[in-house]
């Protein structure tokens, strides 16, 4: 009689996460104040806005853009407001920093956007290798958003996992 394999991992009910999922599903692109400066690195307010009113804005249509100045300047606040106010209507989002700190942002907003329901007294792997590298900070925030509802939260893979909460049992 033939040996009947049975998978253990798949009968488990365990749901496994891949944070993978939660990154930006598009490419953000960086607008570099550093583009509108004086030798790179003085704003002349003048020159500055008149290049601003200037800007062809095509290329942030319907794209997520990040603000950011990748030269040591000092570029005063409403500079960026201003260029942020000119993109605004053409794009899906505006961010400031760099384009992993606009990922970084956008993957723990779309972490905090889950729906908890689904998780409610489940037990749920958080894998743990993937092909691209999730920041540690989407691991403590979806750690704090299913801890108060999940049954139990491991890391790595359904077949080898690092425990990290189970809820106590109910005393009776």
């Amino acid at each position: 009689m033939a040996e009947v394999f049975v998978n253990k991992v798949a009968e488990s009910g365990i749901i496994t996460i891949n944070l993978e999922d939660f990154l930006p599903g598009e490419d953000i692109i960086a607008f570099d104040m550093k583009e509108y400066l004086f030798m790179g690195l003085i704003l002349k307010e003048k020159e500055f806005r008149e290049a601003i009113k200037q800007l062809d804005i095509s290329p942030y249509q319907n794209r997520i853009v990040t603000l950011t100045c990748t030269t040591d300047a000092i570029v005063p606040v409403w500079a960026y407001m201003l260029v942020a106010s000119i993109l605004k209507p053409v794009v899906k989002e505006v961010l400031f920093g760099q384009i992993k700190d606009a990922e970084l942002k956008i993957l723990l907003a779309n972490i905090k956007a889950i729906d908890e329901c689904q998780y409610t007294d489940q037990r749920i792997v958080i894998k743990g290798c993937g092909e691209k590298a999730i920041p540690e900070a989407a691991y403590v925030e979806i750690t704090q958003k299913l801890r108060p509802i999940a049954k139990s939260i491991m890391y790595g893979e359904p077949c080898s996992t690092v425990p990290v909460f189970k809820k106590p049992m109910a005393k009776r």
